[in-house]
């Protein structure tokens, strides 16, 4: 049994260069410090917004330029503490940047309730009187939206210093989750192997050996029961927040409370999450039934469900040649695109290395006017490929955001922030396609890109259907346990699936894998983000890749527009149910195709 390298025997070509943010630590701190003295700032203009457009413009640049820095200095420490956190040190680091963004936030807190407090009419007349606020005239926009909800200017500011402990369920989660939880290792074929979430999830969960596969599902699962407690509690203390501040705000659901900042309205996320599961559950099954069959197993396993169905066909990659084969695949977003996507491969923007306490997963943290940071796991599968074109997909995003705006109006609104990514995906399964006349080679991009749809469609939709249910059981008054967690997931998975898959104890506790729960309702954006990438993927098809031009645009505006003009844009409406509609038809016609190939 190979030993899981620890973060220092890695090679260090395969890890992400922080020197780009801070050259060492010590710098770091000094940036810490530098920030809290550079608070007087901003609160140099507190009691005095009443004063002019002047005033008010100097006070929000100053809280842009220093809320900017505040983003890199606590990015640099969460992406050390991603790389390692079972190290105490990282941790305790993490810790410290919270602590300096809580005092930040509560300090200047006073700017949106003074605003909030001018009289009617006062920011239109400072934003006609002085044209440089119109850089600020969405975040005014927003706060103004937010006036009914606002409590006591005392009351915001207590709330905001208390930052850190209000966003301890996601913490203790992701401390629990990569610092203590431990995976005994597993015997498979007379071979022993050891396990953790990152060898689970990127190593064995795929695996085309079905004594493998499953043992190492066993070994997983087992690992999570001693957890799921704690894990339960911590969960239901993120849900408990959510629904005193929406009671003390005056929103009438949690719900209500969570969409408010993503700017779209209600009956697109019920739409999506009703709709998807209805319609797209019968195709998912099917595609089930032919797993079921092709594997040759006598029941189908949660564990399963993501087992190559060509075992003998499993296209490897190596990281040099992901570049070649992404760069020609981002091809129609231009040179500049190009250019971007080859720097993160060849300035160590991408950290892939497999090490004892790395966070699970993949991510792309964008610190303003730095560059992207992208955290995966490189096992050179060609599967590996598609997760990192999602990831450059949001690096392209905040790069060219970040450059054309000021930081406040970087980031667009959460249903918007999946499609860029999911559209690099499409392009890479496009380009895979064309340069390959193989007919196995198109039979195993149809699964990845099922494996797409399924990753949003199905396991992160559930997950949003199971926040539905929690919030609304918690508002009810029941409180949320493992029990409640481990029942509602199974019940949810049962009723997708039907019959074709055992939901099994395991999959049941499938809740405690994902730390989505702890960021709002995000989990059924990856399902919009999926929408919008399918319709434009066929709105190139039909008209050309010149509509790639207006994409760049769109994803320059950042923040500027909500989710639904920012589609607009490029000519899609996703206040229709029509485009969730085509999306899931497109899943059922390549369901049809993959039946036709193995029949």
């Amino acid at each position: 049994m190979n030993k899981p390298l620890t973060r220092a025997e890695v090679d260090p070509e395969q890890t992400w260069n922080l020197a780009d943010l801070f050259a060492t630590r010590d710098a770091w701190l000094a940036e810490l410090a530098s920030i809290e003295q550079a608070l007087e700032t901003v609160t140099v203009h507190r009691g005095r917004l009443g004063e002019g457009a002047g005033r008010l413009l100097a006070c929000l640049d100053a809280r842009d330029v220093l809320q900017a820095r505040l983003q890199r200095a606590c990015i640099f420490a969460s992406l050390r503490n991603a790389g390692d956190g079972g190290d105490p040190a990282h941790q305790a680091d993490l810790s410290q940047a919270g602590g300096v963004a809580a005092r930040v936030d509560a300090a200047t807190k006073f700017v949106d309730t003074e605003i909030l407090a001018l009289p009617d009419g006062t920011v239109d007349r400072y934003l006609a009187e002085q044209p440089a606020l119109a850089a600020h005239r969405t975040s005014l926009d927003d706060l103004a939206s937010l006036k009914p909800h606002m409590l006591s200017a005392e009351t915001e500011r207590v709330l905001a210093s208390l930052g850190e402990v209000l966003e301890a369920p996601f913490t203790i989660y992701q401390r629990g989750k990569s610092g203590d939880m431990q995976f005994a290792p597993f015997t498979a074929g007379g071979k022993e192997y050891p396990n953790s979430f990152n060898l689970y999830e990127w190593t064995y969960e795929g695996s085309p050996d079905h004594e493998l596969r499953r043992a190492a599902w066993k070994s997983f699962c087992e690992g999570l029961v001693p957890y799921q407690n704690t894990f339960a509690a911590t969960f239901g203390t993120e849900v408990t927040k959510n629904v005193v501040l929406a009671k003390a705000r005056g929103y009438t659901s949690t719900e209500e409370f969570l969409l408010h900042q993503h700017k779209v309205p209600h009956e697109l996320y019920t739409n999506v999450l009703d709709t998807i599961q209805a319609e797209l559950a019968p195709h998912m099954q099917r595609y089930a039934r032919l797993r079921q069959r092709v594997l040759g197993l006598d029941r189908l396993l949660y564990c399963d469900v993501k087992a190559p169905l060509d075992a003998a066909y499993s296209p490897r990659i190596t990281f040099a040649e992901a570049e070649d084969l992404i760069l020609q695949a981002v091809a129609p977003m231009g040179p500049a695109y190009q250019q971007l996507v080859r720097d993160a491969f060849q300035r160590r923007w991408i950290d892939r290395a497999d090490n004892t306490g790395k966070s699970s997963g993949a991510f792309c943290a964008s610190p303003y006017r730095v560059h992207p940071y992208i955290l995966m796991t490189w096992t050179d599968s060609m599967r590996d490929a598609f997760i990192l074109a999602h990831e450059l997909g949001h690096a392209g995003h905040f790069e060219l955001a970040g450059g054309s705006q000021r930081y406040v109006n970087t980031h667009p609104a959460m249903p918007f922030v999946e499609a860029p990514s999911i559209m690099n995906e499409v392009l890479l399964a496009r380009q895979v396609l064309q340069a390959s006349g193989d007919a196995r080679m198109r039979r195993w991009v149809l699964m990845q890109v099922l494996g797409t749809y399924h990753h949003n469609f199905v396991t992160h939709l559930l997950e949003a259907e199971l926040q539905r249910q929690v919030y609304r059981a918690a508002e009810a008054g029941e409180g949320v346990t493992a029990q409640l967690l481990n029942e509602r997931k199974q019940a949810i998975l049962q009723k997708f699936w039907g019959d074709t898959v055992t939901i099994d104890e395991g999959a049941a506790m499938t809740w405690m894998r994902q730390p989505h729960y702890y960021i709002g309702l995000y989990p059924y954006t990856y399902s919009v983000g999926l929408v919008a990438a399918t319709a434009l993927a066929e709105k190139a098809r039909r008209e050309g890749d010149a509509v790639f031009a207006g994409w760049l645009d769109v994803l320059r505006a950042g923040g500027t527009l909500p989710p639904l003009e920012l589609m607009r844009q490029v000519g899609i409406d996703l206040a229709s149910p029509q485009p969730v509609r085509d999306a899931v038809a497109s899943v059922g016609r390549m369901v049809d195709e993959l039946e036709a190939s193995f029949a």
